[in-house]
């Protein structure tokens, strides 16, 4: 076979941004690759087969997961050849290839390194019964790939010219070596299907990525699909929970252990003459260059002798290059850098307190703030796992579930997705009355069917364990008749009569999941509970209007992928809305919300939608849904979680809000934002002055209000003096007075105001020519290629007080180069290459400086960076390019450390994508 059959044909119109792809297919084929990037539910699937198609060439499509593997086939031959049964030139095994061979990443790798993995093993790790890391690598023999030549051979014997790549952005590192080696040994064409693009990647790993798929040819983004009604108005909401009685008490007895701990090193006299009498307290400047190449070890061991109140000397004084410095309070922080310090990076100096150094590992132990060789006292993995696997998600579920069912009734089509089966939920006696202590698929079945009221129609979809409910059964049974499937093994659910236990058979396993999503999409199943291995990726059931993620999953990719399911449009339901929830468990000791909060403000990363705010905007970013900051409070969770399910009731409201935010913009553009610091410390008004571009006009008014106030008290005063026949002689020491307490009391203010003006120059009125100068450079770099003519530098400021700035024009990895890089400027200096020491006059005699890292991107060679210096001179004013890898770079870069301007934003700067 050397072509397709004959009048193929998509059954379907196609949407808009693929028929353009289409129309466009041989400009974009130019360079032998496409590369396609689209939110989940917008037909990249379908998009990737009709380009094979017209290649019309033997293809090798390659999926993450055999769902998605058995997807394509499913699609290809449901959607073009319209058929049901798959024709024998599509092959599932990679050693057998047919016409169209559609297998998995690991198959392919396994095949290559003779490494024996069967269909079962690879389901029952995508089923997550055991736990992976995408970070683990696949063992491989010694002698790498192989059978690699025998792979290349059979895929050469069958002509294989295209090869479709889904999703290939977060694979191990060792199935994407065996990926890259093929597709040299072929030279294919290769097509590039993606929903989230590694943007959170470094450099050379993102030109990796496109040296393989080739450089961004269409991409889409979720707002446009919505305006284009490919996808369904949505939202993200959030229902918190606090620990249950047992857990929060595991919380304060680590808190209390902590903070004990912390007490007695704090005053461990061992400790403090093993610090005080290293050589680096007691020569300092015989240590220099060890000194600032161990900048946070050097600054923790001088803020813990500060903190046991030993004197600090002008040598260190000197070396710290301020000596009006206020030193930082000794924390957690602090103590974490010390006792790694001590205990393990300096193993010379410190041998005489070898036994203080095993008594103190030991006492970190006790306390569960070491593990391997890592200390933490703020964070603990065990106590991280208590909140993420919060069995008060439970009952938040259970809450979640009853309220949509109220509000949608048979109408509700509700996913849950978690990460593992949990099989012992399951038992064979006739009541079932174990204790729920442990998240997953079975326990939120077993929690949500013994409070079944009113009755909901609750299934189960895993990779080995299939429930449905009795009533569902005659649905299944006749479209496993449909299939020439007969004899379905199944039984009753030993202690729930009203649940059949469907028993998975060589038979029926390839067509299970198809089952299960049509009887749930027809309503014989109203509540859907299975893994997110399984139903995360490339699963399709357009029905969905209701999802809870219970997974703990954080991965810039899988979370989006996830949430994917319940955006799709649904033909036959053209109002559909979908309503997201996600789950968090707060830590009542964190005034930030904890561990498990942290995790899903890094997954919100990747979500955009529309905001709950006044302000209708969309955009990235968990602060679109108005979050408490007094998330320790329970009352303050309570309201909002009353305030959240008031949203989520209204989806007519949702609708509309859509339409209006839609119209505030033309496209979704990456920006990097500095928000207005939330600290009780700070006013808005007085960050206001080190933000805005009315820091100089703020500090007038300041001036004007307080000369005027001083008039008018100095005019009553002098009235009442008169008033009252005082002597004049009165006058002459009443002016002075006031004088001086106008003095004081205006003078004051206005020189903080000023002071912070002089030190810290507003970045705001020119972080438009930094930007500049970072494009010139960028362009030198060739990390942008596009013509600077066609580009420009937008930055603007919100009525919250935020910046934001991004690149108009330009490729989608030229603008996220651009927003990486900028950030490296903006933020808290760490340990650059090189720094940029800039120079400038504040009226005409006072001189200030402020220190930048030069991006790594333009650092790593001199000439780059003596060019970025040359344009920052340009558009932005005086600078000085200072090498920090000698002993004077590495002094200024302590003392830059501590008086960057950068440093005032901290570690707040982030990028968001946003619709304007």
């Amino acid at each position: 076979m050397k072509k397709f059959p004959e009048n193929i044909q998509f059954k379907y119109p196609w949407r808009k941004y693929q028929q353009e792809a289409l129309d466009q297919l041989q400009e974009h084929l130019s360079n032998q690759h496409l590369h396609v990037i689209a939110p989940p539910g917008s037909g990249k699937t379908v998009l990737g087969l009709e380009v094979a198609l017209r290649l019309n060439q033997p293809t090798l499509i390659l999926a993450p997961t055999l769902a998605i593997r058995n997807q394509w086939i499913q699609r290809f031959c449901e959607l073009f050849l319209q058929i049901d049964l798959t024709p024998d030139w599509i092959s599932r095994d990679i050693r057998n290839p047919k016409f169209m061979t559609v297998v998995t990443y690991q198959g392919l790798h396994a095949a290559c390194n003779h490494l024996k993995i069967t269909e079962i093993e690879q389901a029952k790790e995508e089923s997550d019964e055991v736990e992976i890391f995408e970070e683990e690598e696949e063992k491989t023999p010694k002698n790498k790939y192989p059978n690699l030549e025998n792979i290349i051979k059979v895929l050469k014997a069958q002509n294989i010219k295209t090869i479709v790549i889904d999703e290939a952005h977060h694979l191990k590192n060792e199935w994407w070596q065996t990926l890259i080696k093929v597709k040299e040994a072929l030279s294919p064409v290769v097509v590039g299907l993606t929903a989230t693009p590694p943007y959170d990647v470094s450099a050379t790993e993102w030109q990796r990525y496109l040296e393989m798929n080739g450089p961004v040819d269409t991409e889409i983004s979720v707002p446009q699909l919505v305006i284009e009604g490919d996808l369904c108005p949505h939202q993200d909401y959030i229902y918190f929970t606090t620990p249950t009685e047992n857990e929060n008490q595991k919380i304060h007895e680590f808190r209390l252990n902590v903070e004990n701990l912390f007490f007695d090193v704090k005053t461990d006299k061992t400790l403090l003459e093993a610090i005080e009498t290293h050589p680096i307290w007691v020569n300092p400047m015989e240590y220099l260059e060890w000194i600032y190449g161990n900048l946070s070890f050097y600054s923790a061991s001088l803020i813990f002798l500060n903190a046991n109140e030993r004197e600090i000397s002008e040598s260190h004084l000197e070396i710290i290059g301020d000596k009006d410095l206020e030193i930082p309070v000794f924390d957690y922080h602090w103590m974490e850098i010390l006792l790694n310090f001590y205990l393990y990076k300096d193993k010379e100096h410190f041998t005489q307190f070898k036994e203080h150094q095993k008594s103190m590992e030991m006492k970190l132990k006790r306390c569960d703030t070491l593990e391997r060789k890592q200390i933490n006292l703020e964070h603990n993995q065990s106590l991280r796992n208590s909140l993420t696997a919060s069995i008060s998600k439970l009952q938040g579920i259970q809450d979640i579930v009853n309220f949509e069912y109220a509000q949608l009734g048979n109408q509700l089509r509700l996913v849950i997705l978690s990460d593992y089966i949990r099989k012992e939920f399951i038992v064979q006696t006739p009541q079932n009355h174990l204790e729920i202590n442990k998240m997953g698929v079975m326990s939120i079945f077993e929690k949500l069917r013994r409070e079944n009221r009113p009755h909901k129609k609750l299934g189960v979809l895993t990779g080995s364990i299939v429930i449905i409910p009795q009533s569902a059964y005659p649905s299944f049974q006749a479209k496993a008749l449909r299939a020439n499937i007969q004899n379905i093994s199944h039984s009753p659910l030993a202690y729930d009569s009203n649940y059949i236990l469907v028993h998975q058979t060589e038979q029926i396993k390839h067509k299970i999941v198809d089952f299960i999503t049509q009887i749930f999409e027809e309503g014989e199943i109203e509540v859907l509970i299975g893994t997110k291995s399984l139903l995360g990726e490339g699963w399709d059931a357009p029905a969905i209007n209701s999802l809870i993620l219970a997974s703990f999953v954080g991965s810039f990719v899988l979370s989006n992928q996830m949430r994917g399911r319940a955006i799709r449009v649904q033909n036959e339901n053209l109002s559909k809305t979908g309503n997201v929830w996600h789950l968090a468990c707060i830590d009542p000791t964190s005034s930030t919300g904890g561990d498990d909060f942290e995790l899903l403000k890094r997954r919100f990363k990747s979500f955009v939608g529309v905001s709950l705010q006044e302000e209708l905007s969309i955009e990235n970013g968990i602060d679109r849904l108005n979050i408490p900051k007094e998330l320790h409070l329970k009352s303050a969770l309570e309201a909002k979680n009353q305030e959240t399910f008031k949203f989520a009731a209204d989806r007519e409201s949702l609708k509309q809000r859509w339409v209006t935010a839609l119209e505030s913009g033309i496209q979704l553009v990456e920006e990097i934002k500095i928000p207005y610091p939330q600290k009780e410390e700070k006013s808005y008004t007085a960050t206001k002055q080190l933000y805005y571009k009315k820091t100089i006009r703020s500090l007038m008014m300041m001036l004007g209000s307080g000369l005027f106030s001083f008039t008018t008290t100095t005019l009553n005063l002098l009235a009442k003096i008169y008033h009252y026949g005082s002597e004049t002689q009165a006058i002459y020491w009443v002016l002075p007075l006031v004088g001086l307490v106008g003095v004081v009391s205006y003078g004051v203010r206005s020189f903080r105001v000023f002071h912070l003006y002089l030190k810290y120059r507003d970045i705001t009125k020119d972080i438009e020519y930094i930007g500049m100068a970072l494009l010139e450079s960028l362009k030198e770099a060739r990390i942008i290629k596009t013509p600077l003519l066609e580009l420009r530098i937008e930055a603007s400021v919100d009525n919250e007080g935020a910046i934001y700035c991004h690149l108009e024009g330009g490729s989608t990895f030229e603008k996220s180069m651009f927003i990486s890089a900028l950030q490296e400027i903006l933020m808290p200096i760490d340990n650059p290459r090189y720094v940029i020491k800039r120079k400038s006059t504040a009226l005409f005699f006072i001189k200030q400086e402020d220190y930048h890292a030069v991006p790594e991107v333009i650092g790593r060679n001199k000439n780059l960076a003596s060019y970025f210096e040359y344009q920052w001179s340009k558009y932005v004013g005086d600078s000085e390019l200072i090498f920090t890898r000698n002993i004077e770079g590495r002094k200024l870069l302590l003392k830059s450390r501590l008086s960057a301007l950068s440093a005032q934003f901290e570690s707040s700067i982030e990028h968001v994508n946003k619709w304007t």
